[in-house]
């Protein structure tokens, strides 16, 4: 590691007026910023740790959305009453992310803010047609996610919460790496009336809609439909984790799972 300067603000002003200091950067649950200080890939003047801002976490239902703060830790998404009640998929995705301890330390703001191409939540997000709330404006996720580890957030703009909006059905199914936990292919389908949206995370290039699949869908709610649909190669990588081919194949055999999970 090296030097730097270290603040634990108790109220979001605070972490705002700290956030205007040169090269600084906010904590979260220091997932994936802690390591890449100390592979020298990031190197901050200043860490505002974010932990202690109460605002900033919590589970709630307001106007019929469901609304998790950015510091709302892994394992309290998985287990919240709240969520199981509102979207069980959003609980399902949440008890699959790494392990015991990733899950006890990760917050859903991180995941979403830092935007890893194998991340679960991203896939939930869009998926799911979620907003994210920073203290500046609300974004929908569909225009949220930019890129490889790229998002429409600017500098020292905080994100503060998510909110889903409840659809009819939904759910998460992944092919996790069993080295790290990420997903090498995972799959959010959301259904809300004729509404449909299949999101991907773990392609190699960022999250991202399946515009095939939602049409095969919107005419046909069975496995069946989606058993050939055409990917986008473009979104798909050849890398150590899997080649594109198969990351294609596992796109349609986990898309026909999700939706086998809820046809009745």
């Amino acid at each position: 590691m090296y030097d730097f300067h270290y603040t634990k603000p108790a109220a979001l002003a605070e972490a705002l007026q700290s956030a205007e200091e040169a090269d600084s950067k906010f904590l979260a649950g220091g997932m994936t910023l802690l390591p890449a200080c100390k592979q020298r890939l990031a190197r901050p003047s200043t860490l505002i740790d974010l932990a202690g801002i109460r605002e900033l976490a919590g589970i709630s239902m307001q106007d019929g959305m469901l609304r998790i703060g950015a510091m709302t830790r892994h394992f309290e998404v998985a287990a919240s009453e709240t969520v199981r009640m509102a979207i069980p998929g959003l609980a399902r995705l949440a008890g699959l992310i790494g392990d015991q301890q990733v899950r006890h330390r990760g917050t859903i703001g991180g995941s979403v803010a830092n935007n890893d191409p194998a991340a679960d939540y991203p896939a939930g997000l869009l998926g799911l047609g979620a907003v994210v709330i920073t203290d500046r404006r609300i974004i929908k996720a569909d225009d949220f996610f930019l890129g490889l580890f790229e998002t429409a957030l600017e500098e020292g703009e905080i994100l503060t919460a998510v909110s889903f909006p409840v659809p009819d059905e939904a759910t998460y199914m992944k092919f996790p790496s069993p080295a790290s936990g990420y997903a090498l292919i995972g799959v959010m389908v959301a259904r809300t009336g004729t509404d449909i949206r299949v999101a991907v995370t773990g392609g190699g290039h960022g999250v991202f809609r399946v515009a095939a699949a939602e049409a095969a869908l919107a005419d046909d709610w069975s496995p069946q439909a989606v058993s050939t649909i055409e990917i986008d190669a473009d979104m798909l990588s050849d890398d150590h984790g899997a080649p594109a081919s198969y990351k294609m194949a596992l796109i349609r055999a986990l898309t026909a799972r999700a939706v086998a999970s809820m046809v009745r």
